[in-house]
């Protein structure tokens, strides 16, 4: 059992790697090492930069181990989001947790990927954007920072992270709109601290999330490629 474990994780680890992927990868974690370097207020935060880089880049090969890594950069991220009074984010740090084992379990069970047809995709775009409206009337009564973009992160995120766990393809896609949304999120609450015009948070948690985001957009742009092409196919593993 000893052996097969060790060989499971090998596999999930190192096994299949392009050298372009292989670059960008050191690439987005040095990106969040420099920004601890630069700003080492948040060693919170940049644990969940490097493992929210480690998550979504194994998730963009297809590999279970990715939930790991997201366990850990949920709760990191969690807590930053706490602090920022982020509640949107906050939230969906919560249900990320929760979501980690859920998708372990699945995607030992479903080891191809798959999209919606084109009717179908249209009702979840439809059903998004009147989510999002909701969740903004709803932080904005909590008193949470940019509510509008917050609800993004909420409720697009909770949309995004479902169809992730069930392998549809278009998961990518709302992770982009997310990963945009959240650049221009957590620059405004980085600007607001710097400036002095919010004593809530920190500027190193709040530049973490920045580099995390920038880092996660570029992966979402990739995976949406190799999704798409069929490369992350049985790459989950069944251990």
């Amino acid at each position: 059992m000893t052996t097969t474990s060790n060989n499971w994780l090998y596999n999930q680890l190192f096994t299949n790697w392009k050298t372009f992927e292989i670059f960008y990868v050191l690439c987005l974690l040095l990106v969040q090492i420099a920004v601890f370097i630069a700003v080492p207020d948040s060693t919170i935060g940049m644990i969940s930069g490097i493992c929210g880089v480690l998550c979504l880049v194994y998730g963009m090969k297809g590999r279970k181990i990715s939930f790991l890594f997201g366990v850990i950069q949920c709760i990191a991220m969690t807590y930053v989001a706490w602090i920022s009074q982020a509640y949107g984010s906050f939230a969906m740090g919560i249900v990320y947790v929760i979501s980690q084992p859920i998708g372990w379990y699945l995607w030992g069970k479903t080891q191809e990927t798959k999209s919606f047809a084109p009717g179908t995709r249209k009702k979840v775009c439809a059903i998004a954007i009147l989510a999002w409206a909701i969740g903004w009337f709803i932080l904005a009564q909590l008193g949470g920072q940019l509510p509008y973009f917050d609800s993004i992160n909420f409720v697009i995120s909770f949309i995004a992270q479902i169809l992730y766990i069930f392998k549809y393809n278009e998961n990518w896609s709302l992770w982009i709109f997310v990963n945009i949304a959240n650049i221009v999120y957590w620059s405004a609450l980085s600007i607001q601290t710097l400036t002095g015009d919010t004593t809530v948070g920190s500027l190193g948690a709040n530049l973490s999330q920045v580099a995390l985001q920038a880092a996660l957009l570029f992966n979402s742009i990739y995976a949406t490629k190799v999704w798409s092409s069929g490369e992350a196919n049985n790459e989950g593993g069944t251990l």
